[in-house]
């Protein structure tokens, strides 16, 4: 195959905090590294980021280089690894190929949120949910300025293409294809039959209000706390400028991904 990209000369190495589920990893790396003469340094000015973990390994290098021109590819040894490049299986080969400058880059939109005086940029998601388990919101809400009423439900999720496929899908939101411009609102357990999830463009921003006496709701994004917000208080939630930047084989397309993971 013709190669797609520029060849890997210098990488960053993103790997799981637990050094027993990628044992082994490092060193197969080092040596795929040496073969290809290519350079693992430290700092964010290098041509590829490598994960060695799972989707919540790769979530946080996105972070990392967030705003910078390095993409960022994953090699599974999580449990389902949906924006991983390869499994650990193929390490070698995969990362011979990526190395050599057989990849592709997909261009990821964010999420900026911000509540009670803080920002916060989210890769995957923004959730507004009850502090207390068991214990149903009241939200009021809003896109683009226009007032859509007040939800009972116990959250609401806003998420990006690439969050599209966890809480939110888990909660009956829409799966939107990677790259898409556009944020799924999603309500979480909510109290009503006419509920209904919701696509929204860029330059639509999203607003949500805790109207629930006595309790307060928790904000957070890509699972981060952000902020609390008490009666009255509210979120917003847009789609942010600043893209994350996937790498991934040639073959390795978002339907390929969708179907090895969820539909078999």
């Amino acid at each position: 195959m013709t190669p797609s990209a520029e060849r890997v000369r210098t990488i960053a190495v993103v790997s799981h905090g637990d050094p027993g589920v990628i044992a082994g990893a490092t060193a197969r790396l080092q040596a795929i590294c040496e073969r290809a003469g290519v350079e693992v340094v430290e700092g964010e000015d290098v041509d590829l980021a490598v994960v060695l973990g799972g989707d919540g390994t790769t979530l946080r290098a996105l972070h990392r280089f967030l705003g910078t021109p390095v993409p960022v590819l994953g090699i599974n040894f999580g449990r389902v690894g949906f924006l991983s490049a390869m499994g650990r299986d193929a390490m070698e080969d995969g990362l011979a190929r990526a190395f050599a400058g057989e990849r592709r880059v997909v261009e990821l939109p964010t999420l900026v949120v911000n509540a009670d005086g803080v920002e916060a940029v989210a890769v995957n998601d923004a959730v507004c949910a009850t502090s207390q388990i068991g214990r149903m919101m009241e939200f009021a809400w809003s896109v683009g300025g226009e007032d859509l009423g007040v939800q009972p439900c116990d959250g609401v999720i806003c998420a990006t293409s690439t969050g599209s496929t966890a809480y939110n899908l888990s909660s009956g939101g829409p799966v939107l294809v990677w790259g898409l411009d556009a944020m799924a609102v999603t309500f979480v357990s909510p109290h009503s039959l006419h509920a209904r999830p919701l696509v929204v463009p860029r330059g639509l921003e999203l607003r949500v209000r805790n109207e629930t006496r006595a309790t307060t709701a928790k904000v957070i994004a890509d699972g981060i706390p952000v902020a609390d917000l008490g009666e009255g208080k509210e979120a917003a939630v847009r789609l942010g400028e600043r893209r994350a930047l996937l790498a991934l084989l040639p073959e390795m397309t978002f339907f390929h991904r969708y179907r090895d993971t969820f539909a078999s």
